[in-house]
């Protein structure tokens, strides 16, 4: 069951006009229109795979959708000898609501996942995004997510590590005599996440667990994020949802450069500049505001 790549990625959308001009006309994407379940949807090649849009009362996503990253679609040729192969290994697989194979959330840790042949757009990229970097998901235990997800799913697990933000006091004792002389206690962590990236085609799963249980930072979209702000980002996101897909981010050649073009667009941001964020990346967020709900970033790093 290895190599599993994304036939598309579904966004729901409160406004798709407004999504489809941020992917299209501003970050250059290719659009086709595609017939999923019984109506049209915009469609956008990045990297090899694809994002779809739709409004949450589309009847593709069936009932109590909401603005965000609704399911993924994992590839497969034949969904219906897909299904059948991951209901053996012990997967729930029922019919979704257009007729491709669903499997059971709560067998896959919170992420809605559909059985789906590849729409066939080609390869997409522009001067500003590659490909799918990640998809971003909230977890509530990586532990499971990667034995069922690297182990019944026979997907690669390409990295894991822990971010942290700390505080670092430091004690100045200054004398007229002696001079001055500072001691740093140690660092005291006020906010972190631990995180898996578990490969899907030309992209990677991203599952980001909190690190503290106990804290749960604090959101402000009117200033830069920072780690404190994405681990209250999640542990919100849990608590008020449950675990499940929560972002999706582009691979930027150039992300102060991406970021800036968005801004004189009139795109709102989160992050102005890019960041320090994981695997050596920086990283720049924009405000769910700009994809009519959805929750995108942006991702530079060498590989």
């Amino acid at each position: 069951m290895a190599g599993y790549g994304l036939a598309y990625v579904a966004l729901a959308t409160k406004d798709v006009a407004r999504a489809a001009r941020v992917l299209g006309e501003l970050l250059g994407l290719p659009r086709q229109d595609v017939r999923l379940g019984g109506g049209t949807a915009a469609a956008f090649a990045i990297g090899e795979t694809a994002l779809a849009l739709f409004s949450p009362d589309d009847p593709f996503l069936g009932s109590g959708a909401k603005p965000g990253v609704h399911h993924i679609a994992l590839a497969a040729e034949d969904p219906a000898a897909a299904a059948a192969q991951l209901t053996r290994a012990g997967f729930g697989v029922s019919a979704g609501a257009a007729g491709l194979p669903e499997l059971d959330p709560g067998g896959t840790h919170g992420v809605r996942i559909r059985l789906a042949p590849p729409l066939g757009l080609g390869v997409g990229r522009s001067a500003h995004v590659e490909r799918v970097d990640h998809i971003g998901i909230a977890s509530a235990d990586n532990v499971p997510v990667v034995a069922t997800f690297c182990g019944a799913l026979g997907l690669p697990l390409e990295s894991q590590q822990t971010d942290m933000e700390v505080q670092i006091a430091v004690e100045s004792f200054t004398s007229d005599r002696y001079g001055v002389v500072y001691h740093s206690r140690a660092p005291v962590p006020v906010g972190g996440l631990r995180v898996a990236f578990i490969t899907a085609g030309d992209c990677e799963l991203e599952f980001l667990q909190n690190f503290d249980p106990n804290q749960s930072g604090h959101v402000s979209h009117g200033s830069a994020g920072n780690t404190r702000q994405d681990q209250g980002a999640i542990a919100r996101f849990v608590a008020s949802r449950g675990a499940g897909l929560h972002h999706v981010a582009f691979k930027a050649t150039d992300i102060d450069r991406t970021l800036a073009h968005l801004r004189e667009a009139g795109v709102p941001l989160i992050d102005h500049k890019g960041r320090p964020g994981s695997r050596r990346a920086r990283i720049g967020f924009c405000h769910p505001d700009a994809m009519g709900g959805v929750l995108i970033h942006f991702v530079e790093r060498g590989a």
